[in-house]
């Protein structure tokens, strides 16, 4: 079932979401070479009690194996997503996607950006520049009246033509109430296909890129997903509503730019 959000719905969750923005900020004033992916954990966790939410990711359920052990997914280098917060310190030229969830006055905030660690290579640069256009490539195509298949081309085609790999086993996602709701957003797919656009649909649309093969598997612990290849994979996302002639981006990078272009 998919669920059209009011006007004041909508409002709670850019609330929720203007708190990943934050939070994700946080993290970016300690990130660099030695800090570890536990710390940012931590970070983030007191961050967001301390904000009156709570981080939806902890003990989020896994039909596979644990719940997940923190509060937000640390994905670095050759990991794609829902890497676990550990005690190994980050290195130069890392890089680091960091997924975080809230949930604030019942209603999910969900963004993850990638980030830099120290000194990276134009080759890494251009990965990380090329995801971020694919989002709001995207994101241009989340309006009333257009259909999934439309932000999925826009992603997959933008991301193809740089020569990347488009990971095809996850996808973005309906949000509200529930961090992951109908309908699915994958980052593939034919224009004009799939579920109709309407006025209150809120979605995450996340970009996962590989700098080689699209090809992915699980690791033993049953939450991070690592490129077969072991090359680099970015990733971005941002929840939207949408509305006519232009999308809503609820969630932010504007603070976290701030900080890493300072």
């Amino acid at each position: 079932m998919i669920y059209l959000k009011t006007d004041e719905e909508v409002e709670f969750l850019r609330e929720a979401n203007l708190l990943v923005g934050k939070t994700l900020a946080e993290l970016a004033k300690i990130l660099k070479p030695g800090v570890t992916t536990r710390e940012l954990d931590v970070l983030a966790e007191t961050f967001i009690r301390d904000h009156g939410a709570e981080p939806t990711f902890k003990g989020f359920p896994n039909p596979y194996g644990p719940p997940f052990p923190g509060s937000i997914c640390t994905s670095v280098n050759d990991q794609v997503v829902h890497g676990i917060p550990n005690d190994r310190p980050l290195q130069d030229g890392d890089i680091i996607s960091i997924d975080c969830g809230t949930k604030l006055h019942g209603y999910c905030g969900d963004s993850c950006y990638t980030f830099a660690v120290g000194e990276v290579s134009e080759e890494v640069n251009a990965l990380l520049r090329t995801t971020k256009e694919a989002l709001y490539k995207g994101i241009e195509q989340a309006v009333v009246g257009r259909r999934i298949g439309d932000i999925s081309y826009a992603v997959q085609t933008h991301c193809e033509a740089n020569g990347y790999g488009v990971v095809r086993e996850f996808v973005g996602h309906g949000i509200g109430k529930e961090m992951h709701e109908a309908p699915q957003v994958p980052n593939f797919g034919r224009r004009g296909n799939g579920v109709m656009l309407k006025d209150g649909l809120c979605i995450a649309i996340e970009p996962m890129i590989t700098l080689g093969s699209k090809e992915i598997y699980m690791q033993p612990d049953r939450w991070g997903i690592v490129t077969r290849d072991h090359k680099i994979a970015a990733h971005y996302e941002h929840t939207i509503c949408v509305r006519k002639g232009k999308a809503d981006i609820l969630s932010s990078f504007e603070e976290i730019e701030e900080i890493i272009t300072c």
